[in-house]
């Protein structure tokens, strides 16, 4: 993730958080890990690896960005990704790109990238599905997620973040509560192994 100079409004970060949720439920996204590849799929995004590019359209796109991109291409969304990369890395960068798509992103401003990075952070591992796994530390998050360590080590701290908030509030916003409606069964099943 990229240091900002700026953060978003608290505004902006619900919002966000809600939209994640619902391409989760809409998706009926129920597993972990949860792979941009399947988001991608069920919204039919073309998923097109660096590899198979080559001569100025690979320029292009590497000029964007060494890692990816997201493309409107007249009937056709594309999403462009460095297959070069780990598989944790190239499941960030999807669902980076995928909230460019669903943040209904025109540009890549700085604003815009903070969003779309926020959307990746908080659905590649929600915070109250981090609290039901009880997650003591970034291994936890790692090990029942699937991403990599640095991606975990960011997703453990907002987690202690919102781990704070919620013991002061001891309230689940709707969004929140949807996601352990949709992830209920799931969760039981791993509490209960």
């Amino acid at each position: 993730m990229i240091d900002y100079p700026h953060k978003l409004t608290d505004e902006v970060y619900e919002y966000i958080k809600g939209e994640a949720t619902h391409v989760l439920v809409q998706d009926h996204i129920r597993l972990r890990p949860i792979l941009g590849q399947e988001i991608a799929m069920k919204e039919h995004i073309k998923l097109i690896p660096y590899s198979t590019l080559s001569g100025k359209k690979l320029e292009a796109i590497k000029a964007l960005s060494k890692d990816g991109a997201f493309e409107e291409n007249g009937n056709e969304d594309c999403i462009y990704y460095n297959n070069c990369d780990c598989p944790q890395r190239q499941n960030w960068t999807i669902l980076h790109e995928l909230g460019h798509f669903f943040l209904d992103h025109i540009g890549r401003t700085d604003t815009e990238e903070r969003e779309a990075d926020f959307f990746a952070k908080f659905i590649i591992a929600p915070p109250i599905l981090v609290y039901k796994i009880k997650a003591q530390d970034p291994d936890d998050i790692y090990e029942n997620f699937k991403i990599s360590s640095e991606a975990s080590q960011y997703s453990f701290n907002y987690y202690q973040k919102w781990l704070r908030h919620y013991k002061q509030s001891g309230e689940l916003t709707d969004y929140e509560q949807q996601l352990l409606d949709l992830y209920n069964l799931e969760i039981n099943n791993l509490i209960a192994s």
